[in-house]
């Protein structure tokens, strides 16, 4: 494709040249490549423009005057790259009802109802987000929530191709301040909550809400859980269509008669002259929240009620996000992506008040992200678990028994037994060995992931096969 059509029109110099692939990554530039120089967060690609012309680059899209022939200077890569690859594909976003979700809790399960609603309904739906990434029936491996630029619209491609309709996905915070989604245009937005979490790179709760924010900025209408105390500075400026989701009165939809179950939630959802029942086969408050969310959105988007209920109510369950392992055994074992204060403490409260005789939480905290929610955790786990097993999660570069020792300053002066147990199989099979009739074990913050990443490098580790070794041995 020429550079001016990438480019939107531009007229400049290398304005007809004919450009086979864009980048940003220098070693995956080729003959006839545009190699585009993005400043992120570790790395500033302006500082490999040279390797990519020596790969085959035939022009550098930077920011500013590099010295070299076939450059062209843009005020903003993040932006101009998010534009080409646009272009490139054919704008194939622009053919689909993009639905965005976003916050720091609650993506990947209100993406995963909503598309059991539209699919309900009769539509043909792609996901995005942090499990997998699914074009159709097709299931692609997710490495990133929200993926970059080139990849994004290439699935978007590929969702046209297939005959997609809409494409549901998870906008995370960091693609929304480094404008990987710039340019899109959402039907809807939803907006689930805002906790403490990505602190290592935002730096300050009010950063980590402006990121967010861009969000709104993009669509035609947003849905607002507006019982999140960040809700109000979020709600300030919004231009579009604003409907909002809680469980009080003041908001535009609540929630009525919440009845909790162990295997599952139901509700009356309240309107302006509606009333609908609601049944989840998920238990907890969030699940009522994130319901809530899929159902509003839906009645947005045109989606008849009976299409939301029967969508909402046949899924039963989503991996990782409070999934009873099979045990046949008389005590339970979940598995929770959990990784955050807000996180832990939602599945924990869930669990809770279910009739048991203890609940068992096993958590830890990841390397090379968030310090400061590491003893929040701690606090969060002795003050709702009866025992708490404080292992490794995804350690990275750091050092694990110190990711631990950070977890255990939040767990000091409790009553609560404290076992640790650095490696995170030999804590599980330890959780399970102890565990009596009618327990509760918790396994929080892998969730989905079958590996675990460490300093040597990362290596195979899915819970669900750890359980079912202990059950062996047990």
């Amino acid at each position: 494709m020429l550079i001016k059509k990438l480019l939107d029109g531009y007229e400049g110099k290398f304005a007809d040249l004919d450009v086979a692939h864009i980048t940003c990554n220098s070693k995956k530039a080729g003959k006839n490549s545009a190699f585009v120089c993005i400043d992120g967060a570790t790395v500033d690609g302006h500082k490999f423009a040279g390797d990519a012309i020596q790969n085959g680059a035939s022009v550098i899209i930077c920011e500013k005057d590099l010295g070299i022939s076939n450059q062209i200077i843009v005020d903003d890569t993040h932006r101009a790259f998010a534009k080409m690859c646009a272009n490139f594909f054919g704008n194939p976003a622009k053919k689909l009802k993009l639905v965005g979700v976003t916050g720091t809790n609650g993506k990947t399960s209100v993406t995963y109802m909503l598309k059991s609603v539209l699919e309900t309904a009769g539509y043909k739906v792609g996901v995005i987000g942090t499990i997998q990434n699914m074009i159709g029936d097709t299931v692609v491996d997710s490495h990133n929530t929200t993926p970059g630029p080139f990849e994004l619209n290439e699935m978007f491609s590929k969702m046209v191709e297939c005959g997609c309709q809409y494409a549901v996905m998870e906008v995370s915070s960091h693609a929304l301040h480094q404008d990987r989604v710039y340019g899109l245009e959402f039907e809807a937005a939803i907006f689930t909550n805002l906790t403490r979490d990505h602190l290592d790179y935002h730096k300050t709760m009010d950063n980590y809400l402006l990121a967010k924010k861009k969000l709104f900025t993009m669509c035609k209408t947003a849905i607002i859980n507006s019982s999140d105390q960040y809700a109000e500075q979020l709600l300030q400026g919004l231009t579009c269509r604003v409907v909002t989701y809680s469980d009080n009165d003041n908001s535009t939809f609540s929630a009525k008669g919440i009845n909790y179950r162990p295997d599952g939630v139901s509700y009356e959802l309240v309107g302006n002259n509606f009333i609908n029942h609601i049944s989840v086969n998920t238990g907890g408050k969030f699940t009522v929240f994130n319901s809530m969310a899929v159902a509003v959105t839906a009645l947005e988007l045109g989606i008849d009620i009976d299409d939301i209920t029967k969508g909402i109510e046949s899924l039963q369950g989503i991996k990782g996000r409070a999934e009873v392992v099979p045990t046949n055994r008389d005590f339970t074992v979940i598995i929770d992506y959990a990784h955050t204060p807000d996180g832990l403490k939602n599945i924990l409260s869930t669990f809770k008040e279910c009739p048991k005789n203890r609940l068992i939480v096993l958590f830890g905290c990841g390397g090379d992200r968030d310090k400061t929610k590491r003893p929040l955790m701690g606090d969060i786990a002795v003050r709702n678990a009866d025992y708490v097993i404080v292992t490794s999660d995804n350690p990275r570069t750091e050092d694990p028994d110190m990711i631990i020792k950070d977890i255990l300053e939040g767990t000091k002066g409790s009553f609560v037994p404290v076992k640790v147990i650095e490696n995170r199989v030999e804590a599980i099979k330890y959780a399970v060995s102890i565990a009596q009739k009618d327990d509760i074990i918790v396994l929080a913050g892998k969730g989905h992931e079958t590996y675990q990443i460490l300093k040597t490098g990362t290596i195979h580790l899915d819970e669900r096969e750890v359980v079912a070794e202990a059950l062996r041995n047990k």
